[in-house]
């Protein structure tokens, strides 16, 4: 996650609480969705990379690097990425992006270009390969050119040039910034999450997906929680762990969900929080423990989410962006997370 789009995206989960919503006075029954029973596995976003001991005390397999398509750069310039993780025991998801300015005005031949540079990474053995970040808004989408449909002529470009190169990697789609900054629609600088995903499956999205990406950075509750918010908005679904799991799965009922983002923000052993990220100024050290905790267990015992990323494990970065509020590696090298989300993998 780059810091500009990080603190873009956060603004936008804050605006939405400015939105309200009309419930019906009369809601069908909700069906059941069909049990998937997926193996869940646990891993975490990394910086430096240095902590792989703590991480694995955590419970996690995976780690998450972020890697930046330049078309005239070859794919061989990850392949050390890809060794260092595996040297160190872990699997590994990249998370490729781009500059959207750089997509030019012909759809068709960037994602033709992008698939080929997707295929030589997969020919690396990276273990998943998640095709963009957050292409609802337009700090990773062009402009005017922002659709669920857009996108998923891009996932299906790239989901056969990946698998032709390396059937066993994992393909993630792009999980979109949650918000409801754009009313409930679609205007030309973003949509609405539930209306991009809604827009992607209408567009015939899952068979070129093994796992559908989703972020969830906002809470301030026990992912246990589906209401008592305390913010505008307190029934808006980007709210609760449960609301956001229930939306996507519903939007793609045969397809395992995967957090390649999920994090909790506190300023305990910090500064207080810049403005903008002062929502979370009542969260401790040890509510990001235990709600971490929390969300891998039910994640685990939901038999739906196929992997969970933690947002983050190591930055040090606490500035207009305080991305280390969310580090579960705190300021002074403890990570009280690591052994809650070590107890919750053992014991579910």
């Amino acid at each position: 996650m780059t810091k500009r789009r990080f603190f873009i995206c956060i603004i936008l989960l804050l605006m939405s609480a400015c939105n309200t919503t009309t419930t019906p006075t009369a809601i069908p029954p909700t069906p059941t969705l069909t049990p998937l029973n997926v193996t869940f596995e646990l891993g975490g976003q990394v910086f430096s990379f240095n902590k792989p001991d703590l991480m694995k005390t955590a419970g996690m397999t995976w780690v998450k690097r972020q890697v930046v398509y330049a078309p005239a750069q070859g794919a061989n310039t990850v392949a050390p990425m890809i060794q260092d993780a595996h040297n160190k025991g872990f699997k590994i998801l990249l998370n490729v992006v781009s500059d959207p300015t750089t997509m030019g005005t012909d759809a068709a031949a960037y994602n033709t270009a992008f698939a080929a540079y997707l295929g030589a990474l997969a020919a690396l053995n990276p273990d998943a390969i998640q095709v963009w970040n957050e292409p609802n808004i337009d700090r990773q989408w062009p402009a005017g050119k922002i659709s669920g449909d857009a996108y998923t002529q891009m996932l299906k470009a790239a989901y056969p040039a990946i698998k032709a190169a390396n059937s066993n990697v994992m393909v993630l789609s792009a999980a979109p910034a949650p918000t409801g900054f754009f009313n409930g629609t679609c205007t030309a600088n973003g949509c609405d999450d539930n209306v991009f995903i809604q827009q992607m499956a209408s567009a015939g999205a899952e068979p070129f997906l093994d796992c559908v990406g989703i972020h969830y950075n906002e809470g301030i509750l026990s992912p246990d929680a589906t209401s008592g918010d305390l913010r505008g908005n307190p029934n808006h679904y980007t709210r609760y762990y449960a609301s956001m799991v229930d939306l996507y799965a519903r939007t793609f009922p045969t397809k395992p969900l995967c957090f390649d983002e999920l994090g909790y923000l506190t300023a305990e052993g910090y500064d207080p929080l810049p403005p903008g990220f002062d929502w979370a100024s009542n969260v401790t050290i040890q509510n990001q423990a235990d709600w971490l905790a929390r969300a891998a267990s039910l994640s685990k015992q939901g038999k739906r989410v196929r992997l969970m990323i933690v947002w983050n494990v190591d930055s040090t970065v606490y500035a207009a962006d305080p991305q280390a509020g969310y580090a579960i590696v705190r300021r002074d090298g403890s990570c009280p997370a690591c052994t809650k989300l070590g107890a919750a993998m053992t014991t579910g």
